[in-house]
């Protein structure tokens, strides 16, 4: 059995990398390709096997696969055999309208995403509210499972002590210091003069550091498609982490997480700490640009904020937000976080790989 892994367009993260780590400890028989970006080959362990994303080697593991395993569409042109299984794990419970649904797309971009979800064979959600929406986003007739995401089984996980340590040491950020991880996600309609998806910053860094002090640090990560590279950032305090291959990591580290629309939201829930949302342009996003599943302002487990010095007032007073928001915290986990127990990769491979291993046996 050949399984081909693909995350992010070529980075070892998210629900494939859960399932490859899984599957190797289990000792699951045949052969696992990784496809990689050469950019991101350090982030791979040294005894994957990984080919490159795009490549024409890359299309050949495609074709030839038992299984393909990817958390996004993958972007080339390729034919299925009819004997190979896609699962398509996705990588976030939908807030914004996604695919079919989305209010404006560039012209024949959903077209040829569309492409991909064809060759699904099956899709996994991440809850039950969730298995609506994805469904009628891309119009899957296929096999949905709830099973919740195997990416965050390391949040409830015996390591998550020791993931928190070494994340913030390697980031130089001392014992007890406050880390804010930022993780804002895309506009379609924020590009640079290069036609690529860029990203404007909003939070007042200067303020963030004055106001807050040399023991709060924050982690700002910006989303995958994000292509074009941020200027350097050269303030104390401050890391750009947008490279860092494994968010759930990151969500470790933080003491607090200040988002807008992005679906790291429903997985830092699961970890219990206060969340900020940083929304200055809510009514163009919710109106114009996505559209949202359901209503945000009346389900946010945290405050929804319009400006920079909202955002540092509520960080300043933490305590203050978890009070406020306990009971709409307690109900946003109870809708989102019911299947993250920490046993979500092992459901998946109980339904899609088992009896593939058994028949390999």
């Amino acid at each position: 059995m050949k399984v081909v892994y693909n995350s992010f367009s070529g980075r070892y993260s998210d629900n494939p990398k859960a399932l490859y780590e899984s599957l190797a400890a289990g000792g699951y028989p045949g052969t696992h390709v990784w496809l990689a970006d050469p950019r991101y080959e350090q982030e791979f362990p040294a005894d994957a096997e990984t080919v490159e994303f795009g490549s024409e080697r890359c299309i050949k593991e495609l074709e030839s696969a038992d299984v393909v395993v990817s958390n996004t569409h993958i972007e080339l042109d390729w034919n299925k055999s009819a004997d190979t299984r896609y699962l398509q794990t996705w990588h976030g419970t939908p807030l914004k309208h996604i695919h079919f649904d989305s209010l404006w797309a560039p012209p024949g971009r959903v077209a040829y995403l569309d492409e991909d979800v064809q060759r699904w064979y099956y899709l996994l959600s991440p809850n039950r509210a969730s298995t609506g929406p994805l469904r009628q986003a891309f119009r899957f007739p296929g096999e949905i499972a709830e099973t919740g995401y195997p990416r965050n089984d390391v949040l409830l996980g015996p390591r998550r002590a020791e993931i928190r340590s070494a994340v913030r040491r390697r980031f130089g950020i001392p014992p007890g210091a406050t880390v804010v991880l930022y993780t804002p996600t895309w506009r379609d309609d924020v590009l640079d003069s290069g036609g690529r998806q860029d990203f404007s910053l909003q939070l007042d860094l200067a303020d963030f550091t004055r106001r807050l002090g040399a023991d709060h640090y924050l982690l700002l990560r910006t989303h995958f498609l994000i292509s074009a590279p941020l200027p350097p950032i050269d303030r104390p305090g401050v890391r750009d982490v947008s490279a860092y291959p494994d968010v759930c990591e990151l969500y470790l580290a933080a003491d607090v997480l200040v988002t807008d629309y992005s679906s790291a939201m429903f997985d830092f829930a699961v970890t219990g700490k206060p969340m900020l949302f940083f929304t200055y342009d809510l009514a163009h996003y919710r109106d114009n640009l996505r559209g949202f599943y359901f209503d945000l302002a009346a389900h946010a487990p945290g405050p929804l904020l319009d400006t920079s010095t909202d955002v540092i007032d509520a960080l300043a007073d933490l305590a203050a937000v978890q009070s406020s928001h306990a009971l709409a915290y307690a109900r946003f986990r109870d809708t989102y976080c019911h299947l993250d127990q920490g046993g979500a990769a092992a459901r998946v491979i109980a339904r899609y790989f088992q009896p593939a291993a058994a028949t390999a046996q």
